[in-house]
């Protein structure tokens, strides 16, 4: 297992392309100047020993020194040992809809982009919760099982979208049903089932899948994304609008939340419905609720006494440093004779 302490500092390494720019203006320049100043015949007379490779490989070597720096600055960790922990928390499973209503853009980016931002920012506010991950959309597929790594739950999360499957609807019974499979029979946690849905079904036999989900002790927490006004569903191409979806009329798609649903599944399993527009809200009111849960007690496995070693990273700029001081611009013997670049010989 490995942990990127300060990530923020890979945002330098867009410096790398630029320097590269800068690097093949200058020699666009040099090239030009040159020509004005005399013809390459007679300035390979004039410069011989100039080198066009070896001022490549400089810029190469500092690039590369550069970029060990960077990544040293981010400090990559490894865990070397695994440790058993006793945590005090809830089970919750966050069942997303990845059906193509979810592309409607009544909420910004769009439903789904929303539902993604809700998650990670409950996430965020979670500690010693297990968490896990269900999409569905026409038939519903694990995505990650029961775990306390939130940084994988992050990872899988931000890869949903609405290709995942390929049969399309929104069948929140069978999200009910496979979460069910995510709680352990063996540990009597107390079980949340997060929904995060516009709130169609297309199945009609959510009724029984939720009354045996509430014999089963687990509440859903259903959190609505989208308006009541409803909103046409775009069809993109490389992120250009192209058309939107229409039924087999003709008649353009219009999707709506469906609030009666998602607050009946609510209702009936002891949780709560929560409007999930505003992100402040939804992250408060969530978390003001888990809060009321009593927690219990579990064993987990987790890296611990995780090592830095940002040292090697930063020895291998060092290294290339060196390489690209004392590496001279100028031709030698045997470079002389490689003519990388087409160089013409007197």
């Amino acid at each position: 297992m490995y942990q990127l302490e300060e990530t923020y500092y890979f945002y330098l390494l867009a410096v790398i392309p630029l320097i590269w720019i800068c690097y093949l203006l200058l020699q666009a320049w040099k090239k030009r100047a040159q020509k004005k100043f005399a013809s390459s015949e007679v300035f390979h007379l004039l410069s011989p020993s100039t080198s066009l490779i070896k001022s490549t490989f400089k810029i190469i070597w500092a690039s590369l020194a550069l970029a060990l720096i960077i990544i040293g600055l981010v400090n990559p960790k490894i865990g070397t040992e695994l440790e058993e922990v006793k945590r005090e928390g809830v089970d919750v499973v966050f069942a997303i809809d990845v059906s193509r209503s979810m592309l409607a853009e009544d909420v910004a980016p769009n439903r789904l982009e929303k539902a993604k931002q809700l998650v990670s920012q409950i996430l965020n506010n979670l500690s010693d919760d297990r968490v896990g991950i269900v999409g569905y959309a026409g038939s519903a597929f694990p995505q990650l099982p029961i775990t306390t790594d939130y940084n994988a739950a992050r990872m899988f999360l931000s890869s949903m979208n609405t290709n995942m499957v390929s049969s399309q609807g929104t069948a929140i019974a069978d999200a009910i049903f496979l979460a069910q499979t995510y709680f352990s029979d063996e540990e009597e946690t107390n079980r949340v089932l997060i929904i995060i849905s516009d709130g169609e079904d297309h199945q009609g036999s959510l009724e029984s899948t939720i009354a045996e989900a509430a014999n089963n002790g687990i509440k859903i927490v259903a959190i609505s994304v989208g308006t009541l006004s409803g909103s046409p569903i775009p069809i993109k191409n490389n992120g250009k609008l192209e058309s939107y979806m229409r039924d087999r009329n003709g008649d353009r798609v219009i999707t709506a939340i469906d609030e009666v649903s998602l607050k009946n599944m609510a209702a009936k399993t002891g949780g709560i419905y929560v409007q999930g527009n505003i992100t402040s809200q939804v992250v408060e009111e969530v978390k003001s609720y888990l809060n009321t849960l009593d927690k219990v007690e579990f064993e987990s496995m987790q890296f611990a006494n995780f090592k830095s070693y940002f040292q090697w990273f930063l020895a291998g700029a060092v290294l290339f440093l060196f390489i690209d001081i004392f590496f001279l611009e100028r031709k030698t013997k045997w470079l002389q004779h490689l003519n990388l670049f087409n160089e013409k010989k007197k």
